[in-house]
């Protein structure tokens, strides 16, 4: 592991101050999307820091150390959204709100950041619209590309977007899903969100709410690609600095607890939403303001890794098999901190066939397709997907009915009987 791996941050990504203190510290792990192939198992996994810091001054919190985004982003990556139905529906609803909103029309240009396999984007590309994908991870791009959406395989910043500019012209509509959690330099992003934006365009970006994450210890959303765990205060402070306004703010589902902000270019007349000072004032209700209230939710974490790993080991203790079902980035994490392996998981089942027949990092337990559950028969599964636990219970009820049952690991560890 060298420095051309990943650096310490010395600056909040908000505001550049310099007064960061370090909240709550977490195992180290590889990239948490990088499985394995069975002829690498016995290769070293290279493991980095991860650890949150708290910004004095803006309140922001954020990881300390960032890995270089080419090893997250272009070596072997296998996150793609149109392996969840729940998040497909998700971005057609999204799709429909926006054209219905800001009034869209055929030609107006829609350019998608983090746009991974185009599943956004392919809703506005069928009313008509322009679109245009930008997304770092090659392999997920050229997946959008062979479905009809033009992306292009890069890093999203003023370049990019004056590139776009001279061939598309301005966009209507800058969106992007749970990717500006996962960039470094959002300086880069909110200048070249203002040079790409029409004059009366709207940015509207999804990002997880650490709120939600605070409430429900939701910690394994703590990995190396999220680089921001985000409140509305400090959102409010980026855009500000670059000439633009946070309008509205909305609380949503997606990824366990979400917001959606929708961001113009200021004007003198611009309308703000009373949503966005609510939001603020809730975030300082919880003292989300203070240091000590981070430090204590690591107090919060351990305590829920207590409890699972007191569950996990009475069920092996009895000799019941236990599998996984999901095999999401956020499940390095939390096995990795609560030290589970695959003495704890016999094999993990997972509906991305780019996981498929592979090895999780650090644990080395095999992902096989859901029907293993059924081959298999293992009597619990411990639901690492958590957020899609609804939609995975529901479609397996034949398991809970004549096999055996679920396990919740947050935000308290549950077996589930029905």
């Amino acid at each position: 592991m060298t420095q051309h791996d990943y650096y310490q941050r010395q600056t909040c990504r908000m505001c550049l101050s310099k007064q960061l203190e370090p909240v709550v510290k977490l195992a180290s792990t590889p990239p948490g999307n990088h499985f394995l192939s069975k002829d690498r198992l016995d290769t070293a996994e290279i493991r980095y820091p991860l650890e949150l810091v708290f910004c004095r001054t803006c309140h922001h919190l954020q990881l300390g150390h960032v890995v270089n985004p080419v090893i997250l982003y272009q070596q072997d990556y296998s996150y793609v959204s149109s392996t969840s139905d729940k998040f497909i529906q998700h971005l057609e609803s999204y799709a429909r709100q926006m054209m219905d909103k800001y009034q869209l029309t055929k030609n107006d240009l829609v350019v998608d950041i983090g746009s991974n396999d185009g599943t956004c984007l392919k809703w506005f590309k069928e009313s008509g619209m322009r679109v245009q994908g930008v997304d770092p991870a090659d392999n997920i791009a050229q997946i959008a590309r062979n479905s009809g959406v033009p992306t292009l395989s890069e890093f999203f910043c003023p370049d990019i977007a004056r590139k776009i500019v001279d061939e598309c012209g301005k966009a209507s509509l800058i969106t992007s899903h749970n990717a500006c959690a996962h960039i470094d330099d959002l300086e880069s992003v909110v200048e070249g969100v203002k040079i790409l934006l029409d004059e009366k365009g709207v940015f509207v970006f999804e990002v997880g709410y650490f709120l939600d994450v605070f409430n429900q210890t939701w910690f394994d959303t703590i990995y190396h690609e999220h680089l921001d765990y985000h409140t509305v205060e400090p959102m409010n402070h980026l855009f500000k600095r670059h000439g633009m306004q946070v309008v509205s703010v909305e609380r949503i589902s997606p990824q366990g607890g979400s917001i959606r902000i929708h961001v113009r270019k200021y004007t003198d007349d611009i309308d703000v939403d009373g949503s966005v000072n609510e939001l603020i004032a809730l975030e300082k209700e919880k003292g989300f303001h203070l240091a000590s209230t981070f430090h204590s939710f690591e107090n919060k974490i351990n305590r829920v890794k207590m409890r699972l790993r007191e569950l996990i080991d009475g069920v092996k203790h009895r000799g019941h098999c236990i599998a996984g079902f999901g095999a999401p980035t956020k499940a390095t994490t939390l096995m990795s901190h609560f030290e589970i392996d695959n003495k704890d998981i016999n094999f993990i089942v997972d509906d991305n066939p780019l996981k498929q027949g592979l090895y999780t990092p650090v644990s080395h337990i095999p992902v096989f397709s859901a029907g293993a559950i059924y081959q298999e028969k293992p009597e619990y599964i411990l639901i690492l997907a958590w957020n899609f636990a609804d939609p995975i219970m529901h479609k397996h009820q034949q398991y809970a009915k004549n096999i055996g049952r679920f396990i919740l690991p947050m935000p308290e560890p549950v077996i589930v009987f029905s």
